[in-house]
């Protein structure tokens, strides 16, 4: 979608709900490339690792600190996304991570209720002031896990997190049961080329994928640069993001990146989540 910029309806939107949709985020062509460079890509094959659910299902990941000239990485600093996150937060944004996402047929685990900035706040991370936008590589359904968020819920604030059966961290059980009495759950069902923009606070959580069909998305995260994490941890420091036109990828192509070195060995849990929730 180039020369894409919010509309007033998806800010209010994501003030009131604390995220939304983007239909044809990336076009037919743009997510073809996108989704051709992960596939095929040595150096991303080379840092897959796998998170666990608690019935042993797994979900394939690969996690980047900084969005090189890889397509993929263009596509994290394309103007249709950072001017987006920008707005959303207030200022000047930076690159926190992005990572990979692939539930396979029949395999993919499932992940339990949690808030990014449950995790992020003991990154040394001030304020909320982060945001997320999930890209559909394919399909995404109720079969095939689809994100679930709980509308409204980044009004709650931060909520305590603790390791969950098995080796995820989520939200304190007992509070996300009350939430659910309150407030609706949305799947976000999308096409490939779709986004989800949504609040760091939003409590979201996904199903396995009980499909014939794999879903792959990828999620670029962003924080605001004034709100630079005082303790030093496995994601980035304020790093100067440079934009580039919505017009980068298909001039790309299918881009690799440069070298496995660009990807984390695996994406680690703050030191402080620990203990057993319950």
């Amino acid at each position: 979608m180039s020369n894409f910029r919010l509309s007033e309806d998806q800010i209010t939107k994501f003030g009131q709900d604390g995220y939304f949709i983007v239909k044809g985020l990336f076009d037919i062509e743009e997510i073809s490339i996108l989704r051709t460079a992960i596939e095929v890509d040595p150096n991303l094959k080379d840092r897959l690792y796998n998170r666990y659910d608690s019935s042993g299902r797994k979900t394939i990941m690969a996690t980047w600190n900084h969005p090189g000239d890889s397509v993929y990485g263009l596509a994290a600093r394309s103007r249709r996304i950072v001017d987006s996150m920008e707005t959303l937060l207030g200022g000047e944004v930076y690159h926190y991570h992005s990572k990979l996402t692939a539930k396979e047929p029949y395999d993919g685990g499932a992940w339990e209720w949690h808030q990014d900035y449950g995790y992020w706040y003991h990154n040394g991370i001030v304020f909320p002031h982060l945001c997320s936008v999930m890209v559909a590589l394919d399909q995404t359904n109720k079969k095939n896990g689809c994100l679930q968020i709980v509308k409204g819920s980044h009004l709650c604030g931060r909520i305590e997190h603790g390791v969950l059966e098995g080796e995820q961290v989520g939200a304190n059980v007992r509070r996300v049961e009350e939430i659910l009495k309150m407030l609706p759950i949305e799947h976000i069902e999308m096409e490939p080329g779709d986004g989800v923009f949504f609040h760091c606070n939003a409590l979201h959580r996904s199903d396995q994928n009980q499909s014939d069909n794999r879903r792959w998305t990828v999620i670029n995260c962003y924080n605001l640069a004034t709100n630079n994490p005082f303790l030093e941890h496995h994601h980035p420091f304020y790093t100067p993001l440079q934009k580039v036109d919505d017009s980068a990828i298909k001039l790309a192509g299918v881009r690799l990146s440069n070298s496995s070195d660009e990807f984390n060995e695996q994406s680690a849990n703050p030191p402080e989540l620990t203990g057993k929730m319950r």
